[in-house]
């Protein structure tokens, strides 16, 4: 068989597996999370009490802010979001590729419970991604094709990684953060320190805030990076807001970055932009 023949053979061969890749049934994940948000909305709580001056007494000043001229005082709690970002450059690691994802987490104010589905394509076959945070357990799946399990993290070390993205995103779903799950400490004008306590783990970070009381970033030293291979390093890991815009009289983020900060260099891995944000009351 001649080095033309083989070529072409090679390339129908691909063309079929594609093929047959997508005409598979919907992904083990895809059918997971969407059994997991059908649950979700069922469950929640109306929260039925709104914002308050009053309850924002004892704050730090830059939280206090944040309600305040956010719009949040008179408006009902919330008692659950929807995230949905889509075409998110998201690096897989160090020295490796950046692919486009889309991106939708679902988070309850009750309760620090967290999950977010990631839909993709790696060389060209489809990759699907969720990441859990529920009863104290987090965990991290990812598959390629449907059907093949790359990775499974489970683990001490993600159950506290879970809790603080948690917190992280406490400005993302404002209730969680005057919730009793959270203690303050106040630092100065535009910084606070957040503490949360859940199902016996313990974790804090700093939010930092605009002067007109816009919160613009959260750090902590309590997340491990891990990689696809499950290789864990102690590394500062930051999240950014920014794009305020006005949502139903709210002022919220429309965009959010995280970076881990490796003493190489920074690592900004995820850079979304444009989301859409969904209020459960």
């Amino acid at each position: 068989m001649g080095r033309r023949s083989k070529v072409v053979l090679s390339i129908v061969a691909i063309i079929v597996v594609v093929l047959l890749v997508l005409l598979l049934p919907p992904s083990v994940l895809q059918k997971r999370f969407a059994g997991i948000e059908q649950e979700f909305v069922q469950n929640l709580e109306s929260k039925e009490k709104v914002f308050t001056l009053e309850e924002l007494e004892g704050y730090p000043l830059p939280v206090q802010r944040f309600f305040i001229e956010g719009g949040f005082i008179g408006k009902q709690k919330m008692s659950g979001l929807k995230a949905v970002f889509t075409d998110v450059p998201f690096s897989l690691g160090r020295d490796k590729p950046t692919i486009s994802i889309d991106y939708t987490q679902i988070n309850d104010a009750s309760e620090p419970l967290r999950f977010a589905y990631i839909d993709s394509h790696i060389y060209g076959l489809p990759f699907q991604g969720l990441d859990s945070f529920s009863g104290g357990r987090g965990s991290m799946e990812g598959y390629l094709a449907k059907r093949i399990r790359l990775f499974n993290q489970r683990g001490g070390h993600m159950d506290k990684a879970c809790l603080v993205t948690y917190l992280a995103e406490a400005f993302f779903l404002p209730s969680v953060a005057l919730s009793d799950m959270v203690s303050w400490e106040a630092i100065d004008d535009t910084h606070a320190k957040a503490m949360m306590k859940a199902y016996g783990m313990e974790v804090s970070g700093i939010f930092t805030f605009s002067e007109s009381g816009e919160m613009l970033s959260f750090s902590t030293e309590d997340r491990m990076a891990v990689t696809m291979d499950g290789t864990m390093e102690k590394v500062r890991w930051s999240a950014e807001c920014g794009d305020y815009v006005l949502q139903d009289g709210l002022r919220v983020p429309s965009s959010l970055k995280a970076t881990w900060h490796y003493p190489q260099g920074d690592l900004l891995y995820f850079d979304g932009k444009g989301v859409q944000i969904t209020y459960y009351y």
